[in-house]
């Protein structure tokens, strides 16, 4: 590989190696980004695809579950599986770069693109992001987890500034993004956000002392699309790639964003993004895009100065030669040079059975059931009531840049109506709840009403009537969430807790099924009988509800992330969240999630790692195989099969009284069906930072001692322990 790089960097000129380090417009109008590539020397042009949730291009592709419904199973290799039917996809679809994963950290509940993430918990963000990376990279399509780093809201993301000290990026933050280039990711996006005041793309600490330098980091570093504010200080902090390379105007007439039917309207769009007096601003819908969108003038700014920069000095010509031998060996890397590359690359192939049976796999292993007082599973024969403003559609994901159409897609109604046997009823009861995308600011205002042609069938009457007749009474109802805008409550939006408190009133076996980008609140919990979270599904939303709500799956799937009234999180803090005066002080430390209620006692509505089963299990007989291992048997006691996510949590010894350490951290996990009456010795690795502690002067400190591992369900529920020590 060296050798075809090192021919190639010694054969381009100056302009053709400016040519290779930013965007342009796309010659086929598929891709969300384009390199050109150089012809005389046969460097082929690279397409870029967002893929978090789907392959995305004018094309229809696989609609996935969520990433929070992924991470919800519990298990890495489900992720890896994803990942190669991603990057299976992107072939398909001629594209050579998946922008994906997104592997933030939910450290703010009302974040708008935390269905795009895992987890508020590292270690689980980690081995989701390395299976994700490492399928996407088997296909030889290359990966590029985002963003890079400390993205943790949509709210100012263009110009807030993470406060955060350094020993909290390397134990939180970072180590999502280490996993990922560990496990051979080919790319990283630079965020758009500041840390401790310096944009992200331009951070010379993060992207070439620690991402470079550090963890050995050969790929490239490109920035999220306009979001390079100089190209002096970018390039030198470590930056490769500048993406789009062109203007917003140009970006959008070679790929119009969803909704874009071909009619002009770029230019309209581009002139609200650019209006600083109107902003992009949708009132119909209340969200504020405004304040969450970079500016969209500065695409092209590596195109128009970087070779100036580089004549004058200002850029050393040997820091170009490294932003485009990073890229040149990845093509290489990738067998995009001519080479066999290094992967054991499938052909490529979108909407395929095995595709369709993943997605529902995934929505399925990622249903967590919350609460259950015996009416679930459904009995076969039972009269079922659907209800809810949106039980005739999928919920495919939040919008923005991660929005995929797919092929086929099953609503909530055809999936019970396809597997009941008992008789049922169908009613809307309150107004639809429209999807939200940032793109709806780019549209423009035809003056209709949003929701006019719903009105006649939300009739809560309807609803209760239907209820009153039923054995059963199913509401599904959902959120709101997009990239660039944050969700202002997490209360359900409309008037759907009206519609659950209406409908458990007439019916005691009320099961609610929430479709949310993240935690909810739940006013109406000790009035129904079942709880079922079921994020956003994807395409196979009907068929994995039915399956899951009838047993003839088991719900699989635990929480990510902790459910908790909104004033109760570390982030209800002005200070900490949105921030104050354009700074976000992560206050909190260390104590982001299950780790903040541990410490104040706080009880969480749902905590980190729970849900039920409709099979019930025995934790038995743990102990220590090594110094990062631990062993146990786990027993399904039921008649039916199921499926247990152990989860081991690391609580260290006391750490010196300056640091503020939380009392235990997740270690590892394992995913696990066992059939009735069936147990298993199981055997989970723990990661070697549950153990550590992060010193400025010394790096990573295991504090020597007794650690105790306690072996439970969830982070509230830990029958076991197991004493290492080190």
């Amino acid at each position: 590989m060296t050798d075809t790089v090192d021919r190639l960097l010694s054969e381009l000129t100056l302009a053709e190696k400016v040519r290779l380090t930013h965007g342009a417009t796309d010659t086929e109008g598929t891709a969300t980004g384009f390199v050109p590539g150089v012809e005389r020397l046969d460097v082929p042009p690279v397409r870029f695809s967002d893929g978090p949730l789907g392959v995305r291009t004018d094309e229809p592709a696989t609609a996935f579950p969520a990433s929070t419904a992924l991470s919800a199973s519990f298990d890495p290799e489900l992720a890896r599986e994803f990942g190669r039917a991603l990057g299976r996809e992107a072939l398909a679809r001629d594209q050579d770069v998946l922008l994906g994963p997104g592997l933030n950290l939910i450290r703010v509940p009302h974040c708008g693109r935390n269905f795009e993430y895992y987890a508020e918990d590292p270690v689980v963000t980690g081995r989701f992001a390395a299976g994700v990376v490492d399928g996407i990279e088997s296909t030889g399509v290359i990966a590029t987890p985002k963003h890079f780093v400390a993205n943790n809201q949509e709210t100012a993301r263009a110009s807030v500034s993470a406060e955060v000290d350094e020993r909290v990026l390397r134990e939180l933050y970072l180590p999502g993004f280490r996993d990922a280039v560990d496990a051979g990711a080919g790319a990283v996006m630079s965020s758009y956000n500041r840390v401790n005041g310096t944009y992200t793309s331009e951070h010379g600490e993060l992207l070439t002392d620690t991402l470079k330098d550090e963890w050995g980091f050969d790929g490239v570093v490109m920035s999220d699309w306009f979001g390079t504010e100089s190209v002096v200080g970018t390039a030198n902090g470590g930056l490769d790639l500048q993406m789009p390379g062109i203007s917003a105007e140009e970006l959008f007439e070679s790929m119009g964003a969803p909704g874009d039917d071909g009619d002009g309207h770029g230019d309209d769009r581009e002139a609200q993004a650019a209006d600083d007096d109107a902003g992009p601003d949708d009132p119909t819908d209340g969200f504020d895009y405004a304040d969450g969108m970079p500016d969209p003038t500065t695409g092209g700014l590596y195109s128009e100065e970087l070779a100036g920069a580089v004549e004058a000095g200002d850029v050393p010509e040997s820091r170009l030669d490294d932003m485009v031998r990073r890229l040149l060996t990845q093509l290489d890397r990738h067998g995009l040079l001519g080479g066999s590359g290094d992967a054991d690359e499938p052909e490529g192939a979108v909407d395929t059975p095995e595709h369709r049976d993943l997605a529902e796999r995934v929505a399925v292993r990622g249903t967590v059931l919350l609460d259950n007082d015996g009416v679930l599973p459904l009995a076969d024969g039972a009269d079922v009531a659907v209800v809810g403003p949106n039980v005739d559609e999928a919920i495919l994901g939040g919008g923005g840049s991660s929005e995929t159409t797919p092929f086929t897609e099953t609503s909530p109604v055809e999936g019970i109506e396809a597997r009941a046997e008992g008789s049922g009823s169908v009613a809307q009861g309150v107004p639809r709840i429209e999807d939200i995308s940032l793109f709806d600011a780019f549209e423009p205002d035809d003056g209709g009403e949003e929701g006019d042609e719903d009105a006649s069938d939300a009739s809560l009457d309807a609803a209760v009537a239907a209820a009153e007749d039923a054995d059963v009474a199913l509401v599904f109802v959902r959120d709101q969430a997009t990239e660039a805008a944050d969700r202002e409550t997490l209360a359900l939006p409309g008037d759907q807790d009206d519609l659950i408190e209406a409908v458990a009133a007439a019916n005691d076996r009320t099961v609610v099924v929430a479709n949310t980008s993240g935690p909810f609140e739940t006013p109406w919990r000790e009035d129904v009988a079942a709880v079922v979270a079921g994020w956003y599904p994807g395409q196979s939303h009907g068929s994995a509800a039915a399956a899951v709500l009838y047993g003839d799956s088991d719900p699989g799937g635990r929480l990510p992330v902790t459910f908790a009234p909104e004033a109760a999180y570390p982030t209800a803090d002005e200070r900490r969240f949105p921030g104050v005066d354009g700074e976000a002080h992560y206050d909190e430390g260390l104590l982001v999630g299950y780790r903040h209620f541990d410490v104040t006692d706080a009880e969480p509505t749902y905590p980190f790692g729970h849900g039920r089963s409709y099979a019930t299990f025995e934790y038995r007989d743990a102990e220590a195989v090594d110094d990062s291992t631990v062993e146990l048997t786990v027993e399904n006691t039921a008649d039916r099969s199921g499926r247990a996510v152990v989860q081991a949590y690391v609580d260290s010894p006391a750490a010196p009284d300056d640091l503020d350490r939380p009392p235990r951290e997740l270690g590892g996990f394992a995913s696990l069906a066992l059939d009735a009456g069936e147990s298993r010795r199981v055997t989970v690795d723990l990661d070697e930072r549950a153990f550590g502690r992060y010193d400025a002067e010394s790096g990573w400190t295991v504090d020597s001692g007794d650690h105790v591992v306690s072996i439970g369900p969830s982070s509230r529920d830990r029958p076991l322990d197991v004493t290492i020590g080190r």
